[in-house]
């Protein structure tokens, strides 16, 4: 950092880059997310997101690293402005990939159930079969009990949810 160009803000749960242009004239807020590792699968999404649901900052990749990114004009910044962008990327920071490993699931589950609808199976069967294989072992260990019965109902919210949305 070379200031008074470039200033680090950190706090337990965040880490803000205040630069400013060779100008300076524009403003950059930089935070860092997550490894590019954790980010890899998503990258499809994450673009997307660029697009209609970040707003005012924007994912970037750079050094590794999934960063949440804001740009503005300094002579044209407003405080709130300013108190909006770091919002956004506090809460970029906050989410990390979990809304991008949400939709994949979802995605997953929808496929679940349109080949269980394929097959003419019902919700209950679909539920008799889920329950069958994780009881075999064949999705992960939980040797029965409560944790088991927690992972199904999740399974059974879900498929409830999004069983008459797809053909």
């Amino acid at each position: 950092m070379n200031p008074p160009d470039a200033w680090q803000v950190e706090t337990d749960e965040f880490r803000l880059l205040v630069l400013l242009s060779a100008d300076q004239s524009w403003l950059r807020l930089l935070a860092p997310l997550v490894p590019v590792q954790a980010a890899q699968n998503f990258l499809d999404q994450i673009l997307e997101a660029n697009f209609d649901k970040t707003q005012e900052a924007r994912y970037a990749l750079h050094q590794n690293v999934l960063w949440g990114v804001f740009h503005h004009e300094l002579a044209t910044l407003t405080e709130t402005g300013m108190e909006s962008a770091i919002n956004r990327l506090q809460m970029m920071k906050q989410e990390g990939v979990d809304p991008f490993f949400n939709v994949l699931v979802e995605q997953q589950i929808r496929q679940i159930i349109q080949a269980a609808k394929l097959q003419r199976q019902s919700l209950e069967e679909t539920m008799k079969t889920l329950n069958h294989f994780y009881s075999e072992g064949m999705m992960g260990d939980m040797s029965g009990g409560q944790y088991q019965d927690q992972v199904l109902e999740a399974w059974r919210r879900q498929l409830e949810r999004l069983w008459p949305e797809v053909d």
